[in-house]
């Protein structure tokens, strides 16, 4: 089978997992709401019965379109609150966190970026709820027949990496460093989001971000996977911040997270399990 059939029926796989789980959390909201009066919802109780306000939730570019998802659910169970998310590149917006930015949730791509914050003394303490790995993003076709890793170390191949200091970009350069491969880019991006959009926009030749980015691409992008990666997986941590101003909803948001239907949604986003 070819590298790209085995993309594409794991494509259909996601993408009928995904449905499945997006119908597993619906129903769970069903049956939640039905019984909240004694129990509460799974994700997201209170000791009042009934959450309000909103939610300001920092989180990695990586978790854009998973965490949106998540965010409608947990203000469909409850009514009157509104979660508002700031994406980014997981240093940054630890950065902005300690710098004093009115945030309520972090959710970092990795441990290292978290520890900024904790270290800090912003935040409780942190807990894993995915991990993530890294694939190789082609123009549609993969008209360059990019089958490794040591391919994007070709004269003339144009590919984007995250900058270092962003945990998709440390995470690259385990991996080159684990291969003993030496690879000048033409641009370092601040973002997963970043430079996958470089591929979209065919002003790269290649990327290397996470795969569930390559996923949520659609057939915008071709992905290309690499032994090395297994090498450079990130644990990604969660955390409820020290200033929350809003920390009962922002608690049970993080709960719904690490809920069954949050993990449902996560893993149908291609995020493996911690």
């Amino acid at each position: 089978m070819t590298r790209t059939a085995r993309r594409n029926r794991r494509t259909l796989q996601v993408a009928g997992a995904g449905a499945a789980a997006l119908l597993a959390l619906s129903a769970c909201s069903s049956s939640d709401d039905a019984s909240s009066t004694t129990s509460g919802s799974s994700g997201s109780a209170s000791s009042s019965g009934k959450l309000s306000g909103e939610v300001t939730v920092f989180a990695a570019a990586s978790l854009k379109e998973s965490f949106t998802t998540l965010g409608k659910e947990f203000e469909k169970q409850h009514p009157g609150t509104k979660v508002t998310f700031s994406f980014g590149g997981s240093d940054s917006l630890a950065a902005s966190i300690t710098g004093g930015a009115p945030a309520d949730v972090f959710a970092s791509a990795s441990p290292r970026t978290m520890k900024i914050v904790t270290d800090a003394g912003a935040s409780g303490t942190p807990s894993t709820f995915v991990r993530n790995e890294l694939e190789i993003a082609t123009l549609r076709g993969n008209p360059d027949k990019i089958a490794s890793l040591k391919d994007l170390t070709k004269p003339g191949l144009k590919v984007v990496l995250c900058d270092k200091e962003v945990p998709c970009g440390a995470a690259a350069q385990k991996a080159l460093e684990a291969s003993d491969l030496k690879l000048t880019p033409v641009s370092y991006e601040q973002d997963v989001k970043a430079a996958l959009t470089k591929v979209e926009l065919k002003e790269a030749d290649a990327a290397v971000v996470y795969k569930t980015d390559v996923h949520a691409a659609g057939d915008k992008v071709e992905g290309v996977e690499f032994p090395e990666s297994d090498d450079a997986i990130n644990d990604y941590p969660i955390t409820l911040l020290k200033d929350a101003q809003n920390a009962e909803a922002a608690q049970a948001f993080i709960t719904l997270v690490q809920s069954a239907e949050g993990q449902q949604v996560l893993t149908a986003a291609g995020f493996l399990k911690p």
